[in-house]
């Protein structure tokens, strides 16, 4: 009969084996206090754009093996859209600068700030505006297209 400290003695060998030549090693995506403080958007795998002639900065911290699902960080500067089509995605946004307002199609409102976090449904549709923000995001999309 095995008994738990057996199990657990197993278990720590295995822990201990090498990775077999040539496998890939996964590891976590962190994104450390200094990425956070905006030190992320320094990698050269920062997609830089403009729009209105504002630098837009966003950059993906983790891809899914699948390509469902995403992580990252994204900046912007003042901005208004109005998003008359289903916004797409599930999206969950933690703010770490500024704020966004966002006006659901029934006239509602929510202003999310610095410190908040938010998750949009990808049946939303509505207004959003901001002054600007950086925030971090997480998404889902069930075919993966929008996170090419």
């Amino acid at each position: 009969m095995m008994t738990f400290r057996h199990a657990l003695a197993g278990l720590t060998l295995t822990a201990l084996l090498p990775v077999h030549a040539g496998a890939e090693v996964v590891k976590p995506a962190e994104m450390s206090r200094d990425d956070l403080a905006g030190g992320m958007f320094d990698s050269p795998d920062t997609v830089v754009t403009e729009r209105d002639g504002k630098r837009i900065l966003d950059i993906t911290s983790l891809l899914s093996s699948d390509g469902k699902f995403a992580s990252g960080m994204y900046r912007a500067g003042p901005s208004r859209f109005e998003i008359d089509e289903p916004y797409g995605v599930d999206e969950f946004m933690f703010f770490l600068e500024g704020s966004v307002t966002l006006t659901s199609s029934d006239g509602s409102q929510q202003v999310i700030e610095a410190g908040e976090a938010v998750t949009i449904p990808k049946e939303w549709t509505g207004v959003w505006e901001t002054d600007g923000y950086t925030k971090i995001w997480v998404i889902y999309s069930e075919d993966g297209s929008a996170l090419e």
